[in-house]
């Protein structure tokens, strides 16, 4: 499976550091006499524990006894059982750590430690800080001591640290309750920035038209899911939005891809805007007409904002460091993955590939919400779908994601690619449909809207989807090779980034074809 070939060993940031100095010969942050009064407070002070409750872990203390002492504290609050200092030694007894707590006397003396209950959660909110400047320390000396151990890979390692801050940092992350009024300031002003538009389209424009009436255009902070069986054009389809949001509408858009490098992915965009097949691309076989729109429309590509990246086997905390720099240095408003079962969560350890992939999917709806903006993820469908019979049963369902519980709960909006002339089902019995080049993109999911389904036309040769009602210009297709021998010279270059393209090649009348040094290169087997 891709992503396993890489060390999974998960950061583990201590939360618990013994009394006594370190090398530094400081003292480990701590307030000791904070988490007595708290624990105090919460057996002598009724709804205390649920004032606290979000902020604190027994990790947290700082103290093995009080981590004992707020252990038995949390289990009665979880039977929502009576909180106070009998019951608390009462089920610590049961638990067999009262003795090593400091028995009921300790119990007693937390509870006369107590000033004042007004300001609990402020000195809880001061533990947690504590606790988390522990587990900073403990994961900064660790990744310390693995820096200079030669045999460690570097890369590994900043992979580790940056999943070791990262899981520190969801885990000290609260939001407070906020009162409705704010709330409703900030929905009136999207309200009115989306009334400013012309349109219908108070999101990012997907090029469709009729995907955009349904969607009203990616919203943020949407997790979408973009799913379909192998062969049905996952990538095609995206790449297709990607130039008509990036090139058409100069929106900037980041595509990672984990399965196509960068130049292949050029490529698949030269077959969209040029209409040029992808076998004349990859032989530089093609005819002068061919060449005329090759070095016509390359240049509508040129200074876009479209940004590629394609690192193979790409782990979540990865793809959050990049996203966090594009955002902020390049003003992304869209991110697309392609796809998403060729990431992984490296740094963390799972029993199964569907606990890893619920991890990705959360993830990924965070730093979504956290960027605001849309994250487009493709995903694979199982082999449910081969199994079925007819045109309703060929139809993806929500059921065919893979490891589908996790995706299906995480994403805002679910849509699945199905191309029903792939299993040769021409016309739809129903509505006597021709649906001969045809895909249907089905909305099974949509939080915030309505679902439905639309048709966009599938052009498979030059890897396109477009709007249904839009003409195919017949003059571009099936144009023959050129019969008087003349050359034909194609020159046109990308940055490194995306690869070059430069041909110059020569056909004659017979279908030979030389290149410009002469050699005949009409034979594919060369």
């Amino acid at each position: 499976m891709a992503g396993t070939s890489r060390n999974n060993k998960r950061p583990q940031p201590a939360t618990i550091i013994k009394v006594g100095a370190n090398e530094t010969g400081k003292l480990p942050p701590q307030a000791q006499e904070l988490e007595d009064s708290v624990l105090g407070a919460i057996m002598i002070e009724k709804d205390a524990y649920g004032t606290v409750a979000d902020l604190l872990r027994p990790e947290v203390f700082y103290k093995d006894q009080n981590r004992l002492v707020y252990e038995a504290i949390r289990e009665l609050a979880v039977k929502d059982q009576p909180i106070d200092i009998l019951s608390v030694g009462e089920k610590m007894r049961n638990m067999g750590t009262l003795d090593k707590a400091g028995g009921a006397v300790y119990l007693a003396d937390l509870t006369r430690r107590v000033a004042s209950t007004a300001h609990l959660r402020y000195h809880a909110e001061i533990i947690s800080k504590k606790a988390t400047a522990r587990d900073i320390i403990a994961l900064a000396a660790q990744i310390e001591e693995k820096g200079f151990d030669e045999t460690q890979d570097v890369d590994e390692l900043m992979q580790e640290a940056e999943s070791g801050i990262f899981e520190i940092s969801q885990r000290s992350q609260k939001r407070d309750v906020t009162q409705i009024d704010p709330v409703i300031e900030e929905a009136f002003a999207r309200m009115e920035k989306a009334a400013k538009n012309t349109g219908s389209i108070s999101g990012i424009p997907s090029g469709f038209h009729a995907l955009d009436k349904i969607t009203s255009g990616w919203q943020t902070p949407d997790l979408i899911i973009i799913a379909a069986r192998p062969a049905m054009g996952k990538t095609a389809f995206v790449l297709s939005m990607a130039k008509n949001i990036a090139v058409d509408h100069e929106i900037p858009v980041a595509i990672f891809s984990l399965e196509m490098s960068n130049v292949q992915l050029v490529n698949r965009l030269i077959m969209n805007v040029c209409e040029i097949e992808g076998d004349k691309i990859k032989t530089g076989k093609m005819s002068k007409e061919d060449a005329k729109r090759l070095n016509t429309k390359i240049n509508i590509m040129k200074g876009k904002p479209l940004y590629l990246d394609d690192t193979p086997s790409l782990s979540i905390f990865e793809l959050r460091s990049k996203a966090r720099k594009l955002v902020r240095e390049k003003g992304i408003r869209l991110i697309i993955i392609d796809y998403l079962q060729l990431m992984n969560a490296q740094g963390s350890s799972f029993g199964s590939r569907e606990q890893e992939v619920s991890i990705i999917s959360r993830n990924l709806k965070a730093l979504a919400k956290e960027l605001d903006i849309p994250i487009i993820a493709l995903s694979q469908l199982n082999r449910g779908v081969e199994a079925r019979q007819g045109v309703e049963g060929k139809t993806p369902q929500l059921s065919d994601l893979r490891e589908s519980g996790a995706i299906e709960q995480d994403a805002d909006m679910v849509c699945f690619i199905h191309r029903p002339e792939y299993y040769h089902l021409y016309s739809d019995d129903k509505t006597g449909k021709d649906l001969r080049g045809l895909a249907q993109i089905i909305v099974a999911k949509h939080r915030n809207g309505a679902t439905d389904s639309i048709w966009l036309r599938f052009r498979g040769k030059y890897a396109k989807f477009q709007n249904e009602e839009e003409a195919i210009d017949p003059d571009e297709i099936g144009i023959g090779a050129p019969s008087n021998g003349e050359s034909v010279s194609i020159q046109s270059s990308m940055n490194s980034d995306m690869g070059a393209v430069s041909f110059s090649q020569q056909m004659t009348p017979d279908g030979a074809v030389y290149n410009s040094m002469g050699e005949d290169i009409s034979d594919p087997l060369r």
